[in-house]
């Protein structure tokens, strides 16, 4: 395999010339001032470049998919044309082995035992399989909000429709507020003695609200109730384990915030209730104790799992409190800015235990997609119009290669836009 060993080699040499660079090994021992300028600076145009960013067209909806750096895509590209050369050699023979490694290199990161985490395609099935595969009966209630994310609610109101459990909502959320005991009660008043699991989104995706899941956790806890947390959008992100947030059962996508390639994800069952969880598809034993009854969907993209160990070596390259800080400090940059702008309202709070990247905002009397396409229009600026609940608002989401001067275009719009 001599051929994939030079390809390991260039690509390593790529992640590595980034933080071997001066400035950048200059402002790698902690977290420095995040100022525009100054070795700071310079590490984070290096991340930039270290990514396949249009010099044209300024993306600020990263909280949707995030794009992989190059290491990540050669990687992509190099295992695509090694499975097509003999697929089922390279695929069942080579790759499949390498899972396992994966596996506890991500094991590593969440901070749980590797024989706790399924590696698959996204967090809508990572999710979807304890939605699915949870042992409930018809009366059983689910605790959960109409801020979680579609595709899950939709999965507990099959289960609804199909077995009579009770799905209770929690419909007084306080959005947005820095005040945990406040959403920590919301959900506790919403608990009976017929509840089984409470559903928590740890990071809301239209507002950027970060939930204090584990005081929610502890609470569920005493009264006997499960916790299913989804993280599509707080892994890789926010500077966390697994453990820290009294999880049972919880999802991520992959390809978000750590950056791996699209069509990548991550389930974590607590050791001792993996055997009760029955899989979405099952090629054994569906009450097997074995995490990977839940990686079993047939033929799957060997590449794209390969070259998620790639974005891994990227992420510790920046490493994840790092990457927090930057994306708070981003976030705030632009929005202390436009909030002295006639009519600015935002959802999403200011404090960073309750906020990072993502930040969504409105203007009285403007419609959110009208601000959406006049920041592509006049200015080349990709966000997404929200309309949920009470929101209606854009969603703006840099991401680690954005730049102050990007965001200094961004407000730039947004005073033209506010203006009007």
């Amino acid at each position: 395999m001599a051929s994939r060993r030079s390809f390991l080699h260039h690509a390593a040499a790529l992640l590595g010339g980034l933080a071997l660079h001066p400035a950048a090994a200059a402002a790698w021992p902690g977290l420095t001032p995040l100022a525009d300028g100054g070795p700071e600076d310079d590490f984070w145009r290096q991340v930039r470049l270290a990514y396949a960013a249009s010099p044209t067209l300024i993306n600020l909806n990263n909280g949707g998919v995030s794009p992989a750096p190059r290491a990540v895509m050669d990687a992509l590209d190099y295992y695509n044309r090694m499975c097509n050369e003999a697929p089922t050699f390279y695929m069942w023979r080579i790759l499949d082995q390498d899972r396992e490694p994966l596996r506890a290199a991500l094991a590593a990161l969440a901070g749980v035992s590797p024989e706790e985490l399924a590696v698959n395609r996204n967090a809508t099935e990572a999710l979807n399989s304890v939605i699915f595969g949870l042992p409930l009966q018809a009366g059983d209630e689910v605790v959960l909000s109409r801020f979680d994310y579609p595709n899950m609610v939709n999965a507990w109101k099959q289960r609804e429709a199909r077995e009579g459990i009770r799905l209770v909502w929690v419909e007084d959320l306080p959005l947005p507020t820095d005040d945990a005991e406040a959403l920590t009660q919301a959900y506790v008043r919403a608990f009976t003695n017929r509840t089984r699991i409470v559903h928590l989104t740890h990071v809301i995706n239209w507002c950027g609200q970060i939930m204090p899941v584990r005081r929610i956790a502890d609470a569920a806890h005493e009264r006997g109730i499960e916790v299913l947390v989804d993280a599509a959008h707080s892994f890789a992100l926010i500077d966390y384990t697994i453990p820290d947030l009294g999880a049972d059962y919880w999802g991520t996508a992959l390809h978000k915030w750590l950056c791996a390639p699209f069509g990548s994800g991550m389930l974590y069952v607590k050791k001792e209730k993996i055997g009760k969880i029955w899989p979405l598809l099952s090629s054994a034993d569906p009450k097997s104790e074995d995490i990977r009854k839940f990686e079993s969907i047939g033929t799957r993209s060997l590449p794209i799992e390969m070259a998620i160990g790639y974005a891994l070596d990227f992420h510790h390259l920046i490493g994840t409190r790092r990457k927090q800080e930057r994306l708070f400090y981003l976030k705030n940059y632009w929005v202390e800015q436009a909030k002295k702008l006639p009519g600015f309202r935002t959802w999403t709070p200011h404090h960073p235990d309750f906020s990072c990247a993502i930040g969504t905002i409105g203007f009285e009397g403007k419609k959110p997609g009208d601000l959406s396409a006049f920041l592509m229009d006049k200015y080349k600026i990709h966000t997404v119009p929200i309309e949920w609940q009470q929101i209606s608002a854009v969603r703006i989401t840099p991401n680690v290669y954005t730049m102050p001067a990007d965001l200094d275009k961004l407000v730039h719009g947004l005073q033209q836009f506010a203006g009007q």
